[in-house]
């Protein structure tokens, strides 16, 4: 899987880079090599619901707001952060005259608005289409009740744009920093759904433009873009990325000089565990098992609940990721918010409602066995064909098949984009999968089980469960605090009846050179290029 990097911009052959000009001296014109342990679904920043992609549209896309090398949030094309009018549901934002994409061309309200109506249009099957669920008419529009241009995104001109929410959402500032970028209109125009399969069917109004990103790529760069507002003070000019999957080959580019930037998982953490260039934070991540309610036995309440308890968490963090990972107490992750009045995080207030107990999970199998009149059973687990995904798939194969008598559980790894399709398409049985919030709001989390959201990939209907949510998402009738207490019913309810089953919040782990400097991560967010320098 590995391509390695070259001097010349159409190839990359990290293993010669020594060879290209004269010396691997620090200058302003040599190029960062990183590296990025999956392959990117899309570069449409509308529709991506994979961390790859959001990583790879994170480098080359800015929207109205981005975060600072410190992780807050400040202005991006917007010419400054807004306060909301009419109580609190109304942003009129004025775009940067200086803001262009790569080709010069002005970024203007109508990108935004394409974007953002492309992301909630049902045809679109964005994954990230609840990121705009505040938004005037959003229901509507994803039911397709309601044309997308009935969604409240409005180009009052070239360069003002306004959004019009249904009710007030206190973190919109976050989700614009992180997910609401735009669209190059007349590209979109051009190549609809095919915008962002590749990096020519795409544009970039950020820091970097994509090169050589064909969709499937093992490799490209990001290129400094000229045209970008802010770019006088982006100090490297070219990144090089290839994908690595296995943290031991990363460790070895990284040794070798060949990458200034790398993850590492496993066993590999733990051997840099007193290198001064390993940097380790706790990721806004949960990963968690998915049952796909459409088929019989993964419908059955108790099946679910006896997967949840053949898993030792804590055997799983500190045995077979060995990569700072935490046990999931629930299905929040830790440092998710806090009590409005203690200040108390949410995943302590709700506490450990998670446990291991195989003699429990036995006897529920043996009895949805019964209810299900079966005695033997094959079931397939989908992950993604990372060390991370596989190495845990294994460990609960074996676990399943020694607690679960008549239980044949099947692995099937496949690169992440086939993953999601599948999990999209509702073709599995079990889906090792995750989601990573860019919002402290553990409603972000809560809405996967819920009945009527877009990233709900289980299809698991329960009525009580959805009230809750709605009463949840009612943020003009309750309080704060009334609100926080909703959340915390709606863990407790949805982690007893293993809705989703959750496994561990996820660290990140990175090796980074001691001659780079401004390469900061936070629980949400990771390193912006654009702030990197050389020392």
């Amino acid at each position: 899987m590995k391509k390695l990097i070259g001097c010349g911009l159409g190839l990359l052959v990290l293993a010669s880079l020594a060879g290209c000009g004269t010396s691997q001296a620090k200058s302003t014109d040599q190029a960062l090599n990183v590296t990025l342990v999956g392959n990117p679904a899309t570069a449409n920043p509308a529709i991506m619901g994979d961390v790859n992609s959001s990583s790879l549209v994170s480098q080359v896309e800015e929207g109205l707001y981005t975060l600072n090398s410190k992780g807050k949030v400040v202005a991006g094309v917007a010419e400054k952060v807004v306060k909301p009018t009419h109580s609190g549901t109304v942003y009129t934002f004025k775009i940067k005259q200086n803001a262009k994409w790569q080709n010069g061309d002005p970024v203007t309200a109508q990108d935004f608005v394409t974007s953002f109506q492309w992301q909630v249009n049902p045809k679109s099957k964005s994954q990230v289409a609840n990121k705009m669920k505040y938004l005037k008419n959003y229901d509507a529009v994803q039911s397709g009740k309601k044309s997308p241009s009935a969604l409240g995104v409005k180009a009052v001109n070239q360069k003002t744009l306004q959004l019009t929410l249904s009710k007030p959402q206190p973190w919109l500032p976050d989700i614009l920093a992180t997910f609401g970028y735009p669209i190059k209109t007349d590209l979109f125009k051009k190549y609809g759904s095919s915008y962002g399969t590749s990096a020519s069917k795409m544009s970039a109004e950020g820091a970097y433009k994509l090169v050589g990103w064909s969709g499937n790529s093992d490799s490209w760069h990001y290129v400094k873009n000229p045209h970008y507002w802010n770019a006088k003070n982006v100090k490297i000019k070219q990144v090089n990325v290839q994908v690595v999957k296995d943290s031991g080959t990363a460790a070895n580019l990284f040794k070798s000089g060949k990458v200034q930037e790398t993850f590492l998982s496993g066993q590999y953490v733990k051997q840099n565990a007193n290198n001064a260039e390993l940097t380790t934070t706790l990721n806004s991540s949960m990963r968690f098992l998915e049952f796909n309610d459409q088929r019989k036995v993964t419908h059955n309440t108790k099946v679910r609940q006896a997967f949840s308890y053949i898993v030792n968490r804590k055997q799983v963090t500190e045995n077979v990721l060995q990569d700072g990972s935490k046990p999931a107490k629930s299905l929040i992750p830790y440092g998710d918010g806090d009590d409005p009045t203690t200040g108390k995080d949410f995943s302590e207030d709700v506490g450990n409602l998670l446990s291991y107990n195989p003699q429990k999970a036995t006897k529920l199998w043996n009895q949805a066995k019964k209810e299900l009149g079966i005695k033997k059973v094959e079931l397939g687990l989908l992950t993604a064909d990372t060390d991370e995904q596989k190495h845990v798939a294994q460990y609960l194969q074996q676990q399943a098949q020694k607690y679960l008598p008549g239980l044949t559980l099947t692995i099937k790894s496949l690169p992440l984009a086939q993953q999601i399709n599948k999990g999209a398409e509702m073709d599995y049985d079990i889906d090792l999968d995750g989601w990573q919030t860019d919002w402290r709001d553990p409603a972000d989390f809560l809405q996967m089980a819920d009945g009527t959201s877009s990233v709900n990939f289980t299809k698991w209907q329960n009525a009580h469960y959805t009230a809750l949510m709605k009463e949840i998402d009612d943020t003009s009738h309750h309080t704060t605090q009334q609100r926080w207490d909703l959340m915390k019913t709606a863990d407790t309810y949805v982690t007893q009846q293993a809705g989703l089953v959750p496994l561990y919040q996820q660290a990140k782990a990175h090796l980074v050179s001691k001659e780079i400097g401004s390469l900061t991560y936070s629980m949400t967010s990771d390193a912006q290029y654009k702030y990197a320098y050389w020392k």
